[in-house]
């Protein structure tokens, strides 16, 4: 919608929209254009680095959140994704004994340092642009264990409870992950909340707790109270 449209329909100035602008667009919620914005791509995803440099103290936040929940010698999945990288960090420098199965290189780089772990890496194919593992050789891969905990992230949430991705390849890594946890946790910074995205994930409700650094959309926190997911919160 036009910069100047938007201005007369919210009777604020278009020097306001600009600003509001910039700030949506720097968490990748909208996207300029030439006199003015649209929602974010739901096709394409931001560069990982761009994304690994985002948001740095709110994911160490959720992290450590997910790390104090996390028991001693306890087996996971950690899926691919920037906040669930932050939580490879916590743990390898907080906890021993765990036994961890992971489709990111990354993560599994971060908490192979740790001697008293256990990490296995699934087989797949390497995607060069985030260091992720997906494919058949994945999932067949993941469907071989039954784990304590799963610890994903989503690369948006819709107000409906939806959790959704770009990539249909890690999705369905995401969804047999999900399918052989005995708990589920989400990780998700406040920039999730209402981002596009093309594919579905799965939907809210289907986890046991919920990671984030700020209070959800109200419409977002009647679903997690109604489907009994837990709200933690970080504090900072």
């Amino acid at each position: 919608m036009p910069i100047d449209e938007l201005a007369r329909i919210l009777d604020v100035t278009p020097q306001t929209i600009r600003r509001d602008i910039n700030q949506l667009c720097e968490a990748n919620l909208l996207r300029r254009y030439h006199g003015g914005a649209a929602l974010g791509s739901s096709v394409e995803n931001e560069d990982y680095f761009a994304r690994k440099g985002k948001f740095q103290s709110e994911k160490a936040h959720i992290a450590d959140m997910i790390a104090s929940s996390i028991p001693d010698h306890a087996s996971l999945f950690m899926s691919i994704g920037t906040t669930i990288e932050a939580v490879a960090q916590a743990l390898t420098s907080s906890h021993k004994g765990l036994r961890v199965i992971t489709n990111n290189i990354h993560v599994a780089s971060i908490m192979s340092a740790n001697p008293d772990f256990t990490v296995m890496i699934t087989s797949g194919v390497v995607r060069a642009s985030d260091g992720g593992i997906t494919g058949v050789a994945t999932l067949d891969f993941i469907n071989q264990f039954k784990v304590d905990y799963a610890i994903l992230g989503a690369s948006g949430i819709e107000l409906d409870g939806s959790l959704l991705d770009f990539d249909y390849r890690e999705v369905r890594v995401a969804q047999a992950m999900m399918a052989n946890a005995r708990h589920r946790y989400l990780a998700a910074d406040h920039s999730k909340f209402g981002r596009n995205a093309l594919v579905r994930m799965g939907h809210i409700s289907e986890f046991h707790v919920m990671f984030t650094d700020s209070p959800p959309p109200d419409t977002l926190a009647k679903l997690l109270e109604e489907h009994n997911v837990r709200l933690l919160m970080s504090e900072h």
